[in-house]
This record gives structure tokens, C-alpha cells and sequence, in this order.
């Protein structure tokens, strides 16, 4: 399965070669007697087969290689292309009894090999499967790795992990075969053996800050947390530059109130260029909790805040427009709205939130300019229409108001509260353009109007 791209690229010359050698047939020359008459034929019907095959069509294919395999029965590439024909045609029963003729003919073709193993690892038959690629592993690591995920779905553990130990030892660690070994782990609950393990790799590679962060982590899930809070002061005596191991320490600086450590911690994590921006939104949360109950330290979070400014990440600057919004500092929280929406122009809940902060301070030409400029993008938002209606009430231009709101009615769906905010709105409309029985009976719809608790 992992060689199939090989496959199909080196096929049109390595199998034409093998096959024609294999027959020691001379197509140039001219047939002399039956024997040519044959070879002429064979050779017709072969490549007019591999043409069928190649331009998909399986099943004129499969017919094709059937009139060869009546010419020369013992081709063993014959059985083989009306096999990866089958398996085309998900035909897997005949498939495999055609690939298992070619590997009948030609038992050490990796390449019979495997094709066999994809049709065996498309029905999920997991137990062919580990035989055949057995028979493959000599001829590829790669599929020694395979060997290892077929024992994980087979749920036979010991095996798996006894495979991943020696392709470990063989070529050294692996994120795949981590990844792999992991899921072992926690399907068998095995959280002491994977401790150890990394602790091992810990004490024989005491240079691989991978390793070491991978302790931390299982340290901390199992709640080890004093172990964890050890290992990472150790990685940080032996890497001082680190930079990831900062993505603990800040937590673990906070627990055992070291604030201005945990400080420290947080502004390394927040400036590293190998922090990854939704692990740098985890740090930016903790901090603004931190702040929120710890006061004295905003400064320190302004000075993040001005980092996070240049950020490529809109869910952190909507984390700290929330943060600002939450201490009632609406002109900050815009600001940071505004940057994430640079980011994210297709966000329609940030712009709404901008809106909604401009009428909340009382800039109505702001808010109606950019809910105006939201109506170009969202034109069925009916939100959009009351808060440019609102700011035009406000703004003394009540005709043009009731026009907005009254638009906004159209797309108004299963929303009763929304749909008696219009018709309030409308009300106002009409006592600012003094007509009071208008705003009367807009203002009477809007109270008969059953609004779910």
C-alpha cells in the first residue's frame, strides 16, 4: 500500500521489461511459424489490455489480461495487472485470487506483495494482512511501521509496542510512531509504563528537550504535578534558551505563587516565534484570568497587550478586546476588535461587537458607518438594519430610520425579541417626526409582541 505510487510510476517500464524478459520474447522480429503467430497475438492483446487499464477502463482490462493468461498461463505479471484491475473494481474476492497466483509464480516480488496487502487493508482483514506485510517488512521499513498500526487495530498491544521498540532502536524516535505508541497507552491504561518509558529516554538523551516536555505533559496529566514542575526546572539547567518549556512553567510558577516568575514565563511564550498561536491564546487566557484577580500585574499585561498588537492571530486579540470589554473599557476593547477583524474579515460576530460598542459609547455616525459598511457584506443580517436604524433615530434622520428598520423586518425569522426592538424603534421614528398615533400603534406592536422568557 505505501509503494503504490512507486508502482505507478515505475511501472510502465520496470514491468514491461521483466514480463518481456521473463518471456525472452524478440516482438521485432518476424514470426516464422505458429510460435511467432503467438507472440504476435500476446503482444497485441497485452498492451491493447494495459491501454484498456490505463485509461480506467477495468473491466475491458481484466478481459484483456484473461486472453493473454490463455496464451501464457505462466506470466506471473499477467495475474498481477488483472489483480490491481480487480482491485480497481473493488472486485477484492478475484483479486486476490489473481495476486495470489502472480505470488504463487513469484514469491519474492514485493511488488505482488503488495498489492495483495492493499487489497486486504481496503476490507479491513486485518489478520491476511499481517501476513502478508510479515512477508514485506524484509523488503521496506516503512512497512514495518504498518505492521505495528495493524497489530493496534487488532488490538494485539504487547506486539505493537514490541515492534515500535525495535524500529526505535533501529532508526531512533519517531513523532509518528510516538503518536501510535501514545494511543497504545491510553487504550490499555498503561500511564506508568509510558511514564517510564520517557523517563528512560530522559536519562539516555539528556540533550532532547523533546523528551523532556513530553514528561512534563504526562507528569501533569497524571497529576504529578511536583514531578512535572521538577522536570521542567531541570530542562530549563539544561537549555536556558528554551523557550517551549515556558509554556509549563508560567502554570506551575502560578500555583506555587511565584508571580513574577510565572510573569517571566508568559512574556517568553507570548514573544517565541515556536509557540504556536492557539498555545499562545492558552497563555494570554491564564493571563488575563491571572490580572483580573491580581490587579497590581496589568501593567505586565499591558506590555503583552502591545506584543499581541503585531499578532497574525485574531482569537488572541479577541481575547483581549473580551478582557478590556469585561472592565467596562469599551474604546480598548474596539481597538483590539478592530485589529482581529483585519485579520478575520468574514467574522460577522466581531463586527457586530464593534457596532454595538460605538452606539454603547454614544458614537452613533461611527456606528452607523460601519454597520452600513456590514450591510454590503451581510445583507440578510437584520440585526444590522436596528443598529443603523437606531443610530439614524439618534442621529435625527427618522425617515430614513424607518426605512433601515423597516427592511430589517423582512429578515427577521423566530426572533420575537429582535422583531419588537424594529417596532420600538419604528415608534421612535415616528414621535421624532411627530406623529403619535404612527408611534402609538408601532409601539403597541411591539409590547403584544410574546417574548420567551
Amino acid at each position: 500500500m505505501r509503494r503504490n505510487a512507486i508502482i505507478k510510476f515505475g511501472f510502465w517500464g520496470l514491468f514491461l521489461v521483466s514480463m518481456l524478459t521473463h518471456a525472452q520474447v524478440d516482438f521485432n522480429a518476424k514470426p516464422t511459424d505458429d510460435l511467432g503467430e503467438v507472440d504476435d497475438q500476446f503482444q497485441e492483446l497485452f498492451f491493447e489490455a494495459l491501454k484498456q487499464k490505463g485509461i480506467e477502463n477495468y473491466n475491458r482490462a481484466v478481459e484483456g489480461f484473461q486472453k493473454c493468461i490463455v496464451l501464457k498461463p505462466e506470466e506471473s505479471v499477467l495475474y498481477f495487472e488483472m489483480g490491481k484491475s480487480y482491485n480497481k473494481l473493488k472486485n477484492f474476492g478475484a483479486a486476490e485470487e489473481a495476486l495470489k497466483k502472480a505470488v504463487k509464480l513469484v514469491p519474492s516480488n514485493e511488488w505482488y506483495l503488495d498489492e495483495l496487502y492493499d487489497v486486504y487493508a481496503q476490507q479491513n482483514d486485518y489478520d491476511k494482512a499481517i501476513k502478508t506485510i510479515k512477508q514485506l517488512v524484509k523488503y521496506h521499513p516503512d512497512y514495518k511501521e504498518d505492521l505495528a498500526t495493524l497489530y493496534v487495530r487488532t488490538k494485539d498491544y504487547d506486539e505493537a509496542i514490541k515492534v515500535l521498540d525495535e524500529l526505535d532502536l533501529e532508526f531512533g524516535i519517531s513523532q509518528n510512531r510516538d503518536f501510535l505508541r501514545n494511543q497504545i497507552y491510553d487504550a490499555t491504561g498503561q500511564k506508568k509504563e509510558q511514564i517510564e518509558k520517557l523517563e528512560e529516554r530522559v536519562d539516555n538523551n539528556p540533550d532532547q528537550e523533546s523528551n523532556y516536555l513530553a514528561l512534563i505533559y504526562r507528569y501533569s496529566e497524571s497529576g504529578d504535578t511536583e514531578k512535572a514542575f521538577e522536570t521542567a526546572k531541570k530542562l530549563l539547567e539544561i537549555n536556558p534558551e528554551s523557550q517551549l518549556v515556558h509554556l509549563a512553567l508560567y502554570k506551575f510558577y502560578l500555583d506555587d505563587n511565584q508571580p513574577e516568575k510565572a510573569i517571566e514565563s508568559m512574556n517568553i511564550a507570548m514573544k517565541s516565534p515556536q509557540i504556536k498561536p492557539e498555545a499562545k491564546l492558552l497563555v494570554l487566557s491564564d493571563f488575563v484570568k491571572f490580572v483580573g484577580e491580581n490587579p497590581q500585574y496589568e501593567e505586565d499585561l499591558v506590555e503583552v497587550s502591545a506584543l499581541v498588537g503585531d499578532s497574525n492571530d485574531a482569537k488572541t486579540l479577541v481575547e483581549l478586546a473580551q478582557y478590556y470589554l469585561a472592565k467596562g473599557e469599551k474604546e480598548k476593547a474596539i481597538k483590539y476588535f478592530t485589529e482581529a477583524l483585519k485579520l478575520e474579515g468574514d467574522n460577522y460576530n466581531i463586527t457586530r461587537n464593534i457596532v454595538v460598542l460605538h452606539i454603547d459609547l454614544e458614537q452613533y455616525e461611527l456606528a452607523l458607518k460601519k454597520a452600513s459598511e456590514a450591510l454590503v457584506k451581510y445583507p440578510s443580517q437584520p440585526e444590522l438594519y436596528l443598529m443603523a436604524g437606531l443610530s439614524l433615530n439618534k442621529t435625527n434622520r427618522y425617515k430614513e430610520a424607518i426605512e433601515q428598520l423597516n427592511m430589517g423586518l423582512d429578515y427577521v425569522i423566530d426572533n420575537p425579541k429582535l422583531e419588537s426592538d424594529i417596532y420600538y424603534q419604528i415608534a421612535q421614528s415616528y414621535l421624532g417626526l411627530n406623529q403619535p398615533k404612527e408611534a402609538k400603534r408601532f409601539s403597541d406592536k411591539a409590547n403584544n409582541i410574546e417574548i420567551p422568557k
